[in-house]
């Protein structure tokens, strides 16, 4: 049980300043802002998009706040169960956890594309572009999940299982590392793949890609992750929320996929008058 080992050989608290204590998850989401900034800049670049660092910056602001709003929310109502609607004031307990992908995907989309109308850059483009850097921040955030220990997998007697402490006294599926392989690791070399080509693929194909790849793994990984205490299964004791969630990524972004191989729409920069 290597993997066991390394997860009770970690802390949770990256560092700690006085009272101030700094912890890995959130960290987790400042390299992942940092890093797909920096990586956004560099896929412009080679798509030689008239996009300058001024404009990246101003939509990666917007994407960062809806992310944090967007995912706070989004598990607030989908993942609550009434908790909130009794204790409201506890919504904004971000530092006790508790965001939804599915909640901070639409809360970008909405931050991104407010950016990007102010800054007058097309929304679409920026949309692919994020889809090319969103699985860094995927990755991190699920790997600091693990070391949370949270998020946790059914029970398994497969050799990387792992003891959480609030998993009881039996070895599950690192369902959060299961994450941040399919959705992380691999989806970014499959985007890289196919964000090599100069020019680049027509307007949709980027992002529709990666709703309907992220769709597909997180409901495969649904199977042996155990879900949140307070919703359980739902429909008759087998779908999960997040596999409700994910259904219509999947066909949002087949249908995206289509729509971009039929359009052609160029990808471009700034949006002329």
């Amino acid at each position: 049980m290597f993997l066991n080992d390394i997860y009770h050989a970690l802390n949770p608290v990256a560092f700690s300043i006085g009272p101030f204590a700094v912890r890995w998850y959130g960290l987790g989401y400042l390299a992942g802002f940092i890093l797909g900034g920096i990586l956004m800049i560099r896929y412009a670049r080679r798509w030689r998009l008239d996009l300058t660092g001024d404009d990246v910056l101003n939509v990666m602001t917007g994407i960062c706040l809806g992310v944090i709003l967007g995912g706070r929310l989004g598990y607030v109502i989908f993942y609550g169960a009434g908790y909130y609607l009794e204790h409201p004031l506890a919504i904004f307990a971000i530092n006790e956890g508790g965001m939804s992908f599915h909640g901070g995907l639409v809360g970008a989309i909405v931050g991104g594309s407010i950016a990007c109308r102010m800054a007058r850059v097309s929304i679409l483009t920026m949309c692919d572009l994020g889809a090319c850097i969103a699985p860094v921040g995927i990755f991190l955030v699920r790997c600091a999940n693990f070391i949370n220990g949270e998020l946790w997998g059914k029970e398994t007697d497969l050799p990387w299982g792992v003891m959480f402490e609030t998993g009881g006294n039996v070895y599950r599926h690192p369902s959060q590392l299961y994450e941040a392989l399919l959705e992380g690791a691999i989806m970014f070399v499959l985007l890289w793949a196919l964000a090599r080509k100069v020019p680049p693929r027509p307007q949709g194909t980027f992002m529709g890609a990666f709703l309907a790849w992220y769709g597909v793994c997180r409901i495969l990984v649904e199977f042996v992750r155990v879900p949140d205490a307070q919703l359980g299964y739902l429909f008759g004791g087998f779908v999960t929320m997040g596999q409700v969630l994910s259904l219509p990524l999947v066909i949002g972004g087949v249908a995206l996929m289509v729509w971009a191989k039929t359009a052609k729409r160029p990808q471009v920069g700034h949006l002329t008058a």
